[in-house]
């Protein structure tokens, strides 16, 4: 199917999005930031509050952060790209440091011993799940070093501020617990930022080839047009020269085949200057009936009953602009009605002077409850956990349609029937008003 050659391809990640490349400058800029913090930090605890603390071991840690982030920005443009290993690397030398200077100003005891978890939710949001997965690991064992620290806390001259062992493990836990949820939340976020996104470009995709095509005739017209003229040229000089060389045996035949093609030649050229004017009020205006026809029918040929029902009330009959998003979208909700459906497929067309609405019914196995509260999210790829070897997919095809929909007006919700039959619903419904401009 269409929409699972889409679907594999963007797995495979054609798009940008799913490569999760971290520009260099965005984590020099956060390092500067740390640098800046750090050195605040530490004048603060020596100079304002007068703290012992070991001053050159920081100042050295301190300044080989902004060292490194200088002969970065001097190496590299400001543009370039971070490979994932590269990435992994720096996040370690950033991680290290903060526990170094962690580690000389008293471990756990430390009230900024939390932030050692930065740079696993950096990595976890910008970098494959492997290459995060390996730096959490090296952020909880520089936490565990962290809690063999021989450095007191800096405090006050005389006195010592003791933390009791069992206070040292629930600061590890808190630290390890935190660090851990972090990772998995900013992972879920820019995972499906990252799918979201993919996802949106290919709808976009989608749109740009309907909207080519769709000029495809104007382009045609236009084409047949220009060609004529240089065509009929061809013509005359053709005619000429059979009437001087026609008698030759040696041209006679090739000017009798010259003058056939450009015959020719004229013939399809009429035939593609005349659709315009055979076709665009087709086109361009199309009543919902025919919409319905015209998206139903590349799935009549499956062995699947489609039938199509319109309720009126005697109300007029929405007619409006071609929309292809509109087209689309619904072309792909019913071929994946087709793809579940056991025998047949109702689509019911229903219309007053304040609504438009579409159901799609089939007598599939339906929806399972946990994938109905998912449904319409990218890359989700089956109704039901356990999916059939005939069905067709349920991932990005569907969001597609389902954005393409939302995004001319109209409202979706997908249910299992409820008048006795099993089966899946999806009622797509617009304002009359919306849907008389932009069929």
């Amino acid at each position: 199917m269409a929409e699972g050659m889409e679907e594999a391809s963007i797995q495979e990640g054609q798009f940008g999005h799913t490569s999760r490349r971290i520009r260099l400058q965005t984590l020099i800029r956060l390092r500067w930031l740390a640098v800046a913090g750090q050195t605040l930090t530490v004048l603060i605890i020596w100079m304002l509050l007068d703290f012992s603390i070991p001053i050159v071991q920081a100042a050295i840690l301190i300044g080989a952060l902004a060292v490194a982030n200088l002969i970065l920005s001097s190496w590299f443009p400001a543009t370039h790209r971070l490979g994932p290993k590269s990435a992994l690397a720096l996040l370690c030398f950033d991680l290290l440091q903060m526990g170094a200077l962690l580690f000389i100003t008293g471990g756990l005891s430390n009230p900024f011993a939390p932030l050692i978890c930065v740079p696993v939710i950096i990595a976890f949001a910008s970098q494959p799940l492997h290459h995060s997965l390996i730096l959490l690991i090296f952020a909880l064992l520089c936490t565990t070093a962290l809690t063999f620290s021989p450095y007191p806390v800096p405090w006050y001259e005389g006195e010592h501020l003791i933390i009791q062992p069992i206070m040292q493990l629930g600061v590890w836990f808190a630290i390890a617990s935190m660090m851990v949820f972090a990772a998995f939340y900013a992972y879920r976020v820019s995972h499906e930022a990252s799918l979201l996104a993919d996802a949106l470009v290919a709808t976009e995709m989608i749109l740009e080839r309907e909207k080519h095509l769709g000029q495809l005739d104007g382009l045609a017209a236009a084409a047949a047009h220009e060609l004529g003229t240089p065509l009929a040229t061809i013509t005359v000089v053709a005619k000429e020269m059979q009437r001087e060389l026609g008698h030759d045996e040696r041209f006679s035949e090739d000017l009798q085949l010259l003058r056939s093609q450009s015959e020719r030649c004229r013939d399809i050229l009429r035939r593609l200057t005349s659709l315009p004017a055979e076709g665009e009020e087709h086109l361009r205006r199309l009543p919902l009936s025919s919409m319905m026809e015209e998206v139903i029918a590349p799935h009549r040929q499956f062995d699947i009953d489609i039938a199509l029902v319109q309720k009126s009330d005697g109300k007029p009959e929405p007619v409006g602009v071609r929309n292809a998003g509109i087209l689309y979208g619904l072309g792909n909700l019913i071929e994946n009605a087709v793809d579940y459906a056991k025998s047949q497929v109702t689509i019911s067309a229903e219309y007053d002077d304040q609504r438009v609405s579409i159901m799609i019914e089939d007598d599939g196995p339906g929806y399972s409850a946990d994938i109905l509260s998912r449904i319409g999210e990218p890359y989700m790829t089956s109704r039901t956990r356990e999916r059939s070897e005939h069905a067709g997919g349920l991932g990005l095809g569907l969001f597609i349609a389902k954005t393409l929909l939302e995004r001319s007006g109209a409202s979706i919700r997908f249910s299992n029937r409820d008048d006795g039959k099993v089966g899946a619903r999806i009622r797509i419904e617009w304002p009359r008003s919306i849907m008389d401009r932009t069929i």
